[in-house]
């Protein structure tokens, strides 16, 4: 165990892309849990992209010069209370820290199945997951042989989104990505039916080459362009499931994307957003769909894995940059040789060396 405690706290608003300024690294004694708590060491952290939307002045957002929150999977070290004991692996939100002090409400324990690793916890069987899994089956309501078009794919809900989606029976599978490689990685690796480089030219174009026929679901991480782009593509009753809008979290002079709204009532759409954290009570419905896949081979994670706490926010940075493939983790250097002893997850690479 290591003798000082560290965290990550934001020390200034970023207009445009954050850098590694806007973060300091504090370091403290380890904190003494109190009766009716628990110390856990956190060994794998998630870094996604709403933490940039909290970056802002916004409601519910970071507190500056405050210990950052985040999904967090940590073992617990002492315990003051009989509801959690020590050396159970715990999920908490009390990320961007080494260490943390919990409450057994503050916890959700882990179900360990097969052959599944802990880092499927913050990916595939995580909010990456969750949030892929209710807009098919929830928002979508994807119906056996439609058409989908994801954007940003590469990441880690559009892997996740491409991957079930092939599992729930889909249609032809288009998606668009930061780079050719990515793309590629999309049809060689993940299974989509075509990509595109959003880079190479005007989306409602490329769009119309991957999917000439048109496209019955729209899973819309990126907003802005492609989001037009898609309007004008989906056919009679389609829809449109909003997770997020990458292409303004970094741009806040960025204006709404202009599209033919007749489309919305002439193609009978329907475009609905969601947070994923209102869907909780589906997570049971994602284990038992995908943890069997996942034990089968015909799920596989898609993962990016950063080693070193130290490198928390450069792995962050780098997600916001597209230097990432699938969902991005960050993982404890002594969890590097528990992995290999515990046999129960794949070789990882990390993102600097990946498409």
């Amino acid at each position: 165990m290591n003798e000082t405690a560290l965290t990550v706290h934001q020390t200034a608003r970023p207009h445009g892309f954050p850098t590694a300024e806007h973060f300091t690294f504090v370091e403290s004694t380890i904190p003494e849990p109190v009766a009716g708590s628990a110390l856990v060491e956190n060994l794998y952290w998630s870094v996604d992209p709403y933490h940039r939307e909290m970056m802002d002045d916004v409601p519910g957002g970071f507190v500056l010069g405050a210990p950052l929150e985040g999904r967090t999977i940590g073992r617990v070290l002492a315990s003051r209370t009989p509801r959690l004991a020590e050396g159970e692996i715990v999920f908490h939100r009390q990320g961007w820290r080494t260490h943390a002090v919990v409450t057994p409400e503050e916890i959700r324990q882990l179900p360990r199945f097969d052959g599944v690793p802990l880092t499927a916890y913050l990916s595939i069987l995580g909010g990456t997951g969750l949030t892929a899994y209710v807009g098919l089956t929830r928002i979508a309501r994807l119906q056996e042989g439609e058409d989908l078009f994801v954007s940003a794919a590469a990441g880690g809900v559009g892997t996740a989104t491409g991957r079930f989606a092939r599992l729930l029976g889909a249609g032809r599978l288009v998606g668009s990505a930061g780079s050719a490689a990515k793309a590629r990685h999309l049809t060689q690796e993940v299974g989509y039916d075509a990509a595109f480089d959003y880079r190479d030219g005007p989306a409602a174009d490329l769009l119309g080459k991957v999917a000439p026929d048109g496209i019955d679901v729209f899973v819309d991480n990126v907003g802005g362009e492609q989001l037009a782009a898609a309007v004008g593509a989906l056919r009679e009753f389609g829809r449109i499931v909003r997770v997020g809008t990458i292409s303004q979290y970094n741009n806040p002079d960025a204006t709404s994307p202009r599209f033919n709204y007749a489309d919305i009532v002439e193609k009978s759409l329907r475009m609905e957003g969601f947070l994923v954290s209102n869907y909780r009570d589906v997570q049971e419905a994602l284990y038992e769909f995908a943890v069997p896949h996942l034990q089968s081979g015909r799920l596989v994670l898609d993962e990016t894995v950063v080693d070193g706490f130290e490198h928390i926010v450069e792995a962050f940075l780098g997600m916001l940059r597209g230097r990432n493939t699938g969902k991005i983790i960050v993982r404890d250097r002594a969890e590097v040789g528990s992995v290999n002893r515990r046999r129960d997850a794949p070789a990882r690479t990390a993102f600097t060396n990946r498409p």
